[in-house]
């Protein structure tokens, strides 16, 4: 989103728009470490809609996601509510464009219920991940990326 009133440039991928994302997400639960939420374990609050395809990667697909998933988490610089979601933050120096486009594309294999937006903001400056949904979904996303 915004950050000091200004947006330069801008790169926008959704779920919707899986031209350039390959219409995905991966599986080990969006970003959150090690632990998996399956239909039967769901967090608090979550309907039965919001649960992560466990079966959706291989064996290789999960360790790389899980190693995306764990940097995302540790180089996240600022969380902002929105409305229907989140956004994590990120300083290019840290985690590129790239990197959270193919967790992207893995976890909406594992969890197709998110609608992704990746945006570089601010001239090149800020790598903006913004999970939204439909309603519960923010309940999910803060028990499942430790959203406080």
């Amino acid at each position: 989103m915004k950050k000091n009133g200004t947006k330069m440039g801008k790169i926008v991928a959704t779920g919707a728009l899986a031209i350039s994302l390959a219409s995905g997400a991966a599986g080990a639960g969006a970003l959150k470490q090690g632990t998996e939420t399956k239909k039967e374990n769901m967090p608090a609050g979550a309907t039965g809609k919001f649960y992560c395809n466990t079966k959706a990667l291989t064996t290789a697909e999960r360790a790389r996601h899980e190693a995306l998933t764990k940097k995302l988490l540790a180089m996240r610089k600022e969380t902002v509510e929105m409305e229907k979601g989140y956004e994590f933050q990120y300083s290019p120096a840290d985690v590129t464009v790239a990197e959270v486009a193919e967790w992207v594309v893995a976890e909406s294999r594992c969890c197709a219920f998110f609608d992704f937006h990746i945006d570089l903001e601010n001239a090149g400056t800020l790598v903006c991940l913004r999970l939204t949904g439909t309603e519960g979904v923010k309940q999910f996303i803060r028990a499942e990326f430790g959203v406080k």
